[in-house]
């Protein structure tokens, strides 16, 4: 039982990671037990033991081949960043010896100059530091051992993305043993919370990819006709891999199981040319490093095997995008799952105070939620029928929905008899563990021990979206707390804060056809933010009861807030310039040239028609359609140009710029495209200068 079919594979997992089979083999056993306590625990690291811990990593990290070390961070800007320093040091006589510190292993000293700060500090001031997360494993990749790190400002502010991160995990866990300790739990010293994001992703044929410029500046297509074939006959969803995919696949895996992130699950998605992975689930601050990883890698790999991966929440219109499916728990720092309903009606009565603080969570911060999965990708995706809607709201499945209604009312509507319906007493009835169908059109689904969080975009860092999950479910964890902690009567304070939770924040319920329109005119009766777009959801950041929440558990200060509001707006309008200038050149340098060859054709073919005395009148329609559409074509390009140049005048206001971008920008690209596409359908394919959603999607075979 357990033995592994593939030796080498089940022994390459995890062979390139400091893992804690790699610190209990090589560290002197007191200094292991410092390090792991601190790890387990969440303590401050001793510095004593970072001298010796610093040596017996580099000594590792040497024998797998490494020659240099980098401190690896999470900047603003979304992705990974990195500086290499090598382990060489002169000894003044000619010759070098390898040497790595304490003191390089806790603090690196990277230019910040260029990263996004949001304000917190001026261009010239360009010192920041990387301080040694320990609670993540260092790995080796490319001959280079890489050290996890949060990364902050010379005067302490966060420039990160781990910092947050690891901040709200610090909160929840102070706030859940609070709850924990009233349910006579006295031996759980952390309680985390673990992640498992199922990361979608296409996969085209590369030449074909390095033909399409806006593939290459903006990761999606921003023209392209739809092919006679998309997703209608749905047969690419869960069918056989390809050949080449699959060999990819298997190449993935093992880059990834060796770096210890445990890919689990490949299959194809459900538009021609996507595909799937799934992970085991992991602590939040590990899953965000190993889905950073993921990405990155998947890039890489794909460009072995002649493919180009695409992480885009949109590549292609007209068929399904991607999204990153969060799956969410909590878990004692023992491995109990304090979202699973358990077996006893005591477990019910602890399971469902967390149940509810989530539910409550959920509905007083809604709209910081959905700020947590804007940008500028994911607009072409939320509420498209293929994703969740704007609208955030939760699943619980008819079973849980039927219990906590008979909490509310007291009616037990197996027998329709009224009484009080007590939490923690033999009235509950015993939960079992899958009591939810999954309801894939749900924003917030609970799946039998964990939320799935479906709205966070495929190709964003999910470090956002889970500090803000922390934040706001230790919020009301906090609140909760307050109220059985002063308490006279436990069971009974338990039984009113349950029931007056779920009367108060009920709304947020919602177990029906999202992408339904009657649901969005139901939840607008029911009171929920619909902040449909990205420019509509940043604000929401500065209200003033998510500043107080993101402050008071310690997870971002004002100016951290402020920054990265100013950053977001900055991103948006970034990611639409870039959008618009790309198809600008593509549409003058490519399409128009190729739309007037197309047209002097047809117009040579009317011309000898006519000289011949045949009937021209058919070409000559086409000629005059493909004359209108081209001049539409001309003056959509001058258009956009000319609203660029005026747009971008006026940038003094962040959000009134990026509203301008929404408003004014982005319907003069629609308007482009679709001059552009309906282009695509008339012009001779051999005169056509771009490959074709046909090239794109079913190119790999």
């Amino acid at each position: 039982m357990g033995k592994c079919i593939d030796e080498i594979n089940c022994g390459m997992f995890g062979s390139a990671v400091f893992s804690d089979a790699v610190m209990q083999e090589r560290l002197p056993k007191p200094v292991y037990k410092k390090l792991k306590k601190t790890i387990k625990e969440g303590l401050p690291l001793d510095p004593d033991i970072a001298e010796v811990v610093a040596c017996v990593m580099k000594d590792w990290a040497v024998e797998m081949g490494a020659t240099h070390f980098t401190h690896w961070f999470q900047p603003l800007t979304g992705v990974t960043a990195e500086k290499h320093d090598s382990f060489l040091s002169p000894t003044g006589d000619g010759k070098a010896i390898m040497e790595f510190s304490g003191k390089e292993l806790i603090k690196g000293e990277p230019d910040a100059s260029s990263f996004p700060s949001g304000g917190l500090r001026a261009t010239f001031e360009a010192r920041g530091y990387t301080a040694w997360d320990c609670t993540s494993p260092a790995f080796v990749k490319d001959k280079t051992l890489y050290i996890p790190t949060a990364f902050c400002s010379y005067t302490g502010e966060a420039l990160d993305l781990k910092t947050p991160l690891l901040r709200s995990m610090e909160a929840l866990s102070k706030q859940a043993l609070r709850i924990l300790r009233l349910f006579g739990d006295t031996t759980t010293k952390r309680v985390v919370t673990t992640l498992g994001p199922e990361q979608e992703y296409f996969l085209v044929d590369k030449e074909k990819f390095m033909q399409r410029k806006d593939l290459i500046y903006t990761g999606r297509t921003l023209f392209g006709a739809k092919p006679p074939k998309g997703q209608e006959l749905e047969d690419h969803y869960f069918g056989i891999i390809k050949e080449k995919i699959s060999r990819f696949m298997h190449d993935l895996d093992a880059e990834l199981w060796k770096l210890g992130v445990s890919a689990k699950t490949k299959h194809n998605e459900v538009a021609p040319a996507q595909h799937e992975l799934a992970p085991v689930f992991a602590t939040t601050n590990i899953a965000t490093d190993h889905n950073q990883l993921t990405m990155e890698i998947m890039k890489k790999v794909a460009d072995r095997h002649g493919l180009a991966c695409l992480l885009h929440e949109k590549p292609f219109a007209g068929v399904n995008g991607s999204g990153k499916h969060n799956n969410w728990s909590i878990s004692t720092d023992d491995g109990r799952n304090l979202l699973d309903p358990g077996t006893t009606p005591s477990e019910n009565a602890q399971f469902l105070i967390f149940l509810v603080a989530v539910i409550k969570a959920v509905d007083d911060y809604a709209d910081l939620l959905r700020f947590s999965v804007a940008t500028a990708g994911n607009d072409h995706r939320l509420g498209a029928n293929e994703a969740p809607p704007a609208i955030m709201s939760i699943f619980l499945g008819d079973e849980l929905t039927n219990v906590i209604e008979e909490i509310e009312t007291g009616v037990v509507k197996n027998n329709g008899t009224s009484r009080t319906l007590e939490i923690g007493v033999s009235t509950l009835p015993v939960l079992p563990k899958d009591n939810t169908d999954r309801n894939r059109t749900s924003p917030f689904a609970f799946t039998g021990n964990k939320f799935e969080f479906r709205s966070v975009g495929s190709s964003q860092s999910i470090a956002t979206p889970n500090f803000i999950i922390n934040t706001i479910v230790a919020e009301t964890l906090s609140q909760i707390a307050d109220r059985l902690e002063k308490a006279q009567d436990f069971k009974a304070e338990v039984n009113a804060v349950v029931k007056e939770i779920i009367k108060n924040h009920k709304r947020i319920i919602f177990n029906g056809n999202n992408y339904s329109e009657e649901w969005v005119a139901e939840a607008e009766r029911r009171g929920l933010p619909n902040l449909k777009t990205t420019v509509d959801a940043i604000p929401v950041l500065l209200a003033e009861k998510n500043i107080k929440v993101l402050e008071k558990h310690g997870v971002l200060n004002r100016a951290e807030v402020l920054s990265r509001y100013e950053i977001c707006l900055e991103n948006y309008v970034k990611t639409i310039r870039i959008e618009a200038l790309t198809m600008i050149e593509m549409a003058s340098r490519q399409i128009l040239p190729a739309s007037l060859a197309y047209v002097g054709k047809v117009a040579d073919t009317v011309a000898s028609l006519k000289a011949a005395g045949a009937d021209s009148s058919f070409a000559k329609e086409e000629l005059d359609e493909l004359v209108s559409l081209t001049s539409g074509l001309k003056a959509a390009i001058d258009k956009l140009s000319a609203k660029l140049e005026e747009v971008d005048a006026h940038e003094g206001d962040s959000l009134e710029h990026a509203r301008a971008y929404k408003d004014v920008i982005i319907p003069l690209m629609n308007e482009l495209r679709a001059f552009a596409d309906k282009l695509e359908t008339m012009v001779d394919a051999s005169l056509w200068p771009i490959p074709t959603y046909g090239d794109l999607l079913f190119s790999v075979i």
